[in-house]
């Protein structure tokens, strides 16, 4: 079954901002949230020293502002020096043989890759991405396309997936709670296994949990976006923290949709070993 055009739910205005500035930071100041190197060695840290990849694949038809997420994010990967290629309204078999392609290419190559980041943006719901066409495939069959098994190049390096499509068509009013503050700690093992984890060095992004649709304006583009492009841009740190921020400044943040104020944050999946820096 072909998932629901959620683009009816996504347009939105920002409480108490009328423009456009409300899905940018009320500041441009770089920040440098990094600090943790100096406490790390070069093992903890992913090399990012060899060739960058980036794989952008978008439908833009019937997504109105998604073509300024897609300009948004050329910015941001040439402010971090990853090479992006960008495929634009093709049919649910398309990610596949797009991604299948992005592989081959990766592993057909002499010099090494550091890192790679693939870019989903459509229509869908929990699990699926509609194409074009209609017809939808399978995130999990994407995925495992990049795993340790199935990429040489990227065997034990990051893998970065940023996807920016509804997971369902619950809408988030948001909750008055009182602050809590809460800790502990995690207890980690210290010995290596002597093989990868099928799964590890991947990171996996939604543009919001599980269930729930994602913001979309037909002007400025995606909240999720938006907000990730101008935090990686803008800010240094390891790649978890950054998007901590994304979290925070989404979460903080309060929309409009229909006169009615709405909720949204972004999901992380991490299976990283290591920090990774992306500048």
């Amino acid at each position: 079954m072909a998932p629901r055009n959620c683009s009816r739910h996504n347009d939105y205005t920002p409480i108490n901002h009328l423009g456009r500035s409300n899905l940018r930071p009320r500041t441009r100041v770089r920040r440098d949230m990094s600090s943790e190197s100096e406490y790390t060695s070069d093992q903890d840290v992913y090399n990012m020293s060899d060739a960058r990849l980036a794989l952008t694949l978008c439908i833009t038809k019937n997504r109105a502002g998604s073509e300024t997420d897609v300009q948004a994010l050329e910015k941001m990967f040439k402010a971090l020096n990853f090479k992006n290629t960008v495929r634009r309204n093709i049919p649910a078999k398309g990610f596949w043989e797009e991604l299948e392609k992005f592989r081959d290419d990766m592993d057909q190559m002499k010099d090494p890759v550091s890192c790679c980041f693939v870019v989903l943006m459509a229509h869908g719901e929990e699990g699926i991405l509609q194409g074009v066409d209609g017809n939808t495939i399978r995130l999990d069959e994407l995925f495992c396309m990049l795993t340790n098994k199935n990429c040489r190049a990227l065997r034990g390096k990051p893998k970065v997936f940023i996807v920016q499509a509804c997971r369902g068509d619950q809408k988030d009013p948001g909750e008055v709670v009182k602050p809590t503050s809460s800790g502990g700690d995690v207890l980690l093992a210290k010995e290596r296994p002597p093989k990868l984890p099928t799964f590890s060095d991947s990171l996996h992004v939604y543009a919001t949990v599980e269930g729930y649709i994602a913001y979309r304006h037909e002007e400025d583009g995606s909240f999720f976006i938006q907000t990730l492009v101008d935090v990686f841009t803008n800010m240094k740190g390891n790649i978890l923290d950054l998007l901590t921020e994304v979290t925070r400044r989404m979460a903080d943040a309060e929309l409009m949709e229909e006169g009615k104020p709405r909720k949204v944050n972004p999901e992380v999946q991490s299976t990283l070993r290591k920090l990774l820096y992306l500048q």
